[in-house]
């Protein structure tokens, strides 16, 4: 993120188009909040002449306002520089900044400190933004001219004066790098003055800045002005695993959050006993494996097969105390279990199956009813559709020869005169039929009427059999 003095051109930031309004209260590196602003000094008390101006990314010095000029926050001002003249924003102002003296500068003198000239004109501004939109092609030039010279090193920052006058480059290199040559080069190219600084790398991200692991700014980037030593010791006593991939940072070194909680954990571990000391018993020998300093809990595996069936034992700081000194007078106890506060055993899942979603078999029943309904229908015996009742029960027929079979619903030609004939001398039984079928209570009226001959046809040859899989002469 950055704003009009950080080449992003317009005033307002690129990034998160929320006009400067960011988690760190503004698009600024380290931008202060002034919370002794609402303060009203005492009757006949001057205001604090020492003020914190800002440059580009994070770099902050102190100017004194000789002029007695009236500055706020955020104005754009112009200072001294040697040579010529810088400008910058005001950042801290009044009593804030006799704060930040006494913290960040104790012995400065303030008659030896450089002076406020005066409040930035356009003019002024103008230049400051024509230096700023110069940088990062003036950067790259200057990486291409150490590359043909040769020269191990990186430039990661480049900040002209307001002036226009000079450059400052800023270059992290593993050693020391003799940039006599660059120097001449470059300043036959760019016709200003050149000044190298060497930085470490934990100073790069803090003016390069970006985002970290967790998510949010970087700390030296946002809040962090001091940098102190990491070592992996603060890992050990955390008990994270020494992998240099997650316990680097942006720059490249350890993450300076390892410090912020390491002596919490220095004090909880002073009551915990050594993790060198093996524990001696009846059934074998245990060594440690791993601590867990907020449940306060040590974790125990036997060597060798006196491990098998065991797995590892938790116990307190004071139950593994109790046992070394059982030792060291010469006993061993029976088993670690005796002193155990902790067994990990696997348990089952505390909750009921309400739905019955987690099993993998639910729906095998299901499937099952469905294939059985299918095998469930023969082709011969199909159910009837409703309204239709057959007279009397069928008797089991014999097996037909397929040659004497029907195929399908056409009747054959062979028998369809004698049908007829048969149809024209039976007309009189036919309206006996439907009678006595209503007397009796068998059968269908509708159905007799319909299909007369039912009964001599099913005695002189087999039902005919529909693509339904039912029988022609019990539908028709």
């Amino acid at each position: 993120m950055g704003c009009s003095s950080c080449s992003s051109g317009g005033g307002t930031p690129r990034g998160c188009k929320n006009n400067g309004t960011c988690s760190s209260g503004g698009c600024n590196k380290l931008g202060v909040f002034d919370w002794l602003a609402n303060m009203q000094l005492p009757a006949g008390q001057a205001s604090y002449d020492i003020l914190e101006i800002r440059f580009k990314n994070s770099r902050k010095t102190f100017y004194r306002n000789a002029k007695n000029l009236s500055l706020q926050v955020g104005d754009v001002v112009v200072v001294e520089a040697s040579p010529g003249y810088d400008v910058g924003v005001v950042s801290v102002v009044g009593e804030l900044a006799r704060i930040q003296v006494k913290k960040k500068a104790p012995g400065l003198k303030p008659m030896e400190t450089k002076k406020i000239l005066r409040i930035a004109n356009q003019e002024d501004i103008d230049k400051w933004v024509q230096a700023r939109s110069l940088e990062s092609e003036v950067m790259f030039q200057a990486r291409t001219l150490a590359v043909n010279i040769g020269l191990e090193m990186k430039i990661s920052d480049v900040e002209y004066q307001g002036d226009l006058t000079k450059a400052t480059f800023y270059y992290t290199a593993e050693g020391r790098v003799d940039f006599r040559q660059l120097i001449k080069d470059m300043a036959d190219k760019f016709k200003i003055r050149i000044e190298m600084r060497q930085i470490g790398s934990r100073q790069e991200a803090q003016r390069l800045g970006g985002i970290g692991s967790c998510g949010r700014e970087l700390c030296c980037s946002t809040w962090l002005t001091d940098f102190r030593s990491v070592s992996t010791s603060a890992a050990r006593y955390q008990q994270l695993s020494l992998n240099p991939q997650k316990l680097a940072g942006q720059c490249g070194k350890l993450k300076c959050c390892l410090n912020y909680e390491l002596d919490m954990y220095l004090d909880a571990i002073k009551s915990f006993p050594s993790t060198d000391v093996k524990l001696q018993t009846e059934k074998g020998t245990a060594f440690h494996i791993k601590t867990d300093v907020f449940k306060r809990q040590l974790w125990y595996m036997y060597e060798g097969e006196a491990s098998i069936g065991v797995g590892l034992v938790a116990l307190s700081p004071e139950r593994v105390q109790d046992i070394i000194k059982v030792n060291k007078s010469g006993k061993k106890p029976a088993d670690l279990k005796d002193f155990d506060s902790h067994v990990v055993t696997r348990k089952e899942p505390d909750y009921d199956n309400v739905v019955g979603q987690d099993s993998l078999n639910r729906f095998d029943n299901t499937f099952s009813k469905n294939k059985k309904r299918k095998k469930k229908k023969p082709k011969g015996n199909a159910p009837q559709a409703e309204g239709v009742a057959t007279a009397t029960p069928k008797p089991a027929q014999k097996p037909v020869q397929k040659q004497d079979r029907p195929q399908g619903n056409k009747p054959q030609q062979d028998k369809q005169p004698q049908n007829r004939l048969q149809q024209q001398n039976n007309k009189p039984q036919q309206q006996q039929k439907p009678a006595q079928n209503a007397q009796s209570g068998e059968g269908n009226a509708p159905q007799a009427q319909a299909n007369p001959n039912k009964k001599k046809n099913n005695r002189r040859r087999p039902p005919r059999k529909n693509n339904n899989g039912g029988n022609e002469g019990a539908q028709k």
